[in-house]
């Protein structure tokens, strides 16, 4: 009978979980849903504004390209808004498994991800996008008649810049997982000749074929893991410490 109560009640408990979760997702859509739709609002004014430095004018195919540019910019606007509220959520998901030190702790995850993205993306389109441009312009320079459509110019500025937006968020997973004992600065430490060949293949993938635009990837991308480990050691220590607290108050 006791096993059978015992049982009901961590069904319960699990039930609750449950419906926890579907409460912050619910939160999450409709954030995005809102964001998205005051993105689509304002769309043509962060288009002018995407546009305003470009010397040649965009063109279209057809009518559908138009929509697909809206949708896109306005869901990138959207997504980018809603990282704190996903982010705030998840960690009011969490936040009961948490001691209070912890809750301070994490609780500082919320803006330094979002600074984060947007910082990669800020990097993406003011250095990198201008580089890989000019570059691919002067290929073609006096040799073709330059059009561009809408649609390939802006997938184009995707490409460009949501890889970093993502990259620079490296910081914060690593801080979170080496917290929850995934990972440490010592296993970061071991494979870093390994993260830097990742790292420059992916910087010279994306930048045109000059040393230049190479070093200037290059450099910010293996500043963000060295950055990543002396978190990783500061979070690591920090854990070990309080652990050793409490081995010792008992």
């Amino acid at each position: 009978m006791e096993e059978k109560k015992r049982y009901e009640e961590k069904e319960m408990t699990l039930v609750e979980h449950l419906e926890e979760l579907r409460k912050r997702i619910f939160i999450v859509v409709g954030a995005l849903i809102l964001f998205f739709v005051v993105g689509f609002i304002f769309v043509q004014d962060l288009y002018r504004w995407l546009i305003a430095d470009l010397d040649v004018k965009l063109t279209i195919l057809g009518p559908t390209d138009i929509l697909w540019v809206y949708v896109m910019l306005a869901g990138v606007f959207a997504i980018t808004m809603t990282i704190p509220v996903f982010v705030w959520q998840l960690w009011m998901f969490v936040k009961p498994a948490l001691t209070p030190r912890e809750r301070k702790v994490t609780l500082s995850y919320i803006p330094a991800t979002f600074l984060l993205f947007v910082l990669g993306l800020c990097f993406g389109y003011f250095v990198v996008l201008p580089m890989v441009f000019h570059f691919l312009m002067s290929l073609g320079e006096d040799l073709f008649a330059t059009m561009f459509t809408t649609e390939k110019y802006f997938r184009f500025i995707l490409n460009m810049t949501i890889p970093f937006a993502i990259l620079f968020e490296l910081p914060i997973i690593v801080m979170f997982l080496t917290s929850i004992g995934l990972i440490n600065p010592y296993a970061l430490q071991k494979v870093r000749k390994y993260a830097y060949f990742v790292l420059v293949i992916i910087a010279v993938t994306i930048t045109p074929p000059d040393f230049i635009s190479d070093f200037l990837v290059t450099i910010p991308l293996l500043l963000l893991y060295e950055v990543s480990i002396s978190i990783s050691k500061f979070v690591y220590k920090r854990k070990e410490k309080q652990m050793k607290q409490q081995a010792s108050s008992e």
